[in-house]
């Protein structure tokens, strides 16, 4: 592997070396290598582009690397991979895209991930998305995450666009049954004419379910983000959505968060604030020795961090 692809799974998925475990790891739109274990199969599916991750009951303390890299100008693919999380399991998935593009063709990556958790199975999956190249040719990530989360199931995604993306549409949906939960935590940073659009729609189907979706971005340049989000409460339920952006220069941000009680006993909670950096914060850095820009960083990587 050259140093470009290393670079990029060190971007996305903090790798330096083959991960311990199992991992499917895809380059160029072909298998680079993969790993399974004992109580975790990877199996290419045979009907379309993709794989299917399976995790047997029980499973614990084992996670799975499935990071797809990007090096070549002109690649455009759609990926299917289904998870398939087995009762009492409790397991760590890292995923993630890079994409280095120094040519003039639109490179692009549009993952569909499909999780089905069993029940009292918990899952916390990381999501990194980073382009780089100083080709003319578009860098573009489009994933879709579905997910259904049998009773007393949790999942925890953590999905992060890190830079050099140019546009990006990201939809999530999930359906929760009894005493299921979800939390997710998104944050995005957009700079130049990028152009980021993230939809949420999470159903509260069964009673005591639960879901926690917050998002922090910041725009830059002339950049410009939407936000939605959608959470319907359809039992006894609780849910809560939050979107916080900083906005910068020329850019725009759009915030729409919608919560929707079709139950008496759905308790539901949404809140938006998009703002500029405080000019207090700028001065109290700045007196530290700071240069204003060096204090915009500093506010900016702690508020997304």
């Amino acid at each position: 592997m050259d140093i470009i692809k290393k670079n990029l799974l060190m971007q996305i998925a903090d790798l330096h070396s083959t991960p311990e475990g199992a991992y499917n790891i895809r380059a160029n739109g072909m298998l680079d290598s993969r790993n399974t274990t004992k109580n975790i199969d990877i199996v290419t599916k045979t009907d379309k582009s993709g794989i299917d991750i399976i995790i047997k009951p029980n499973t614990v303390n084992e996670s799975v690397h499935i990071p797809v890299i990007i090096s070549e100008t002109g690649i455009q693919e759609v990926v299917y991979n289904d998870f398939y999380i087995g009762e009492n399991s409790d397991v760590v998935i890292i995923a993630g895209c890079g994409i280095h593009n120094c040519g003039d063709q639109k490179s692009q990556h549009d993952g569909i991930h499909s999780f089905h958790i069993g029940k009292n199975a918990k899952v916390k999956y990381v999501e990194k998305h980073y382009g780089d190249g100083d080709g003319n040719g578009e860098k573009v990530m489009n994933p879709t995450t579905v997910v259904e989360i049998d009773d007393g199931g949790y999942m925890e995604m953590e999905t992060t666009q890190i830079k050099g993306i140019d546009s990006t549409n990201r939809v999530t949906t999930a359906k929760l049954g009894n005493d299921a939960k979800i939390v997710v935590r998104e944050k995005i940073m957009t700079h130049g004419k990028q152009f980021a659009n993230t939809e949420f729609t999470v159903d509260l189907n069964g009673e005591n379910s639960g879901a926690n979706v917050i998002s922090r971005s910041v725009a830059k340049d002339r950049s410009h983000q939407v936000f939605k989000s959608n959470i319907n409460g359809n039992n006894k339920c609780s849910g809560h959505t939050e979107c916080d952006a900083i906005i910068m220069d020329e850019a725009t941000v759009s915030a729409i968060p919608e919560i929707t009680a079709n139950s008496i006993d759905a308790s539901l909670i949404h809140e938006a604030a998009i703002g500029k950096i405080a000019g207090e914060q700028l001065i109290k850095l700045m007196t530290l020795g700071l240069t204003e820009k060096e204090a915009e960083e500093q506010i900016v990587s702690g508020f997304i961090k």
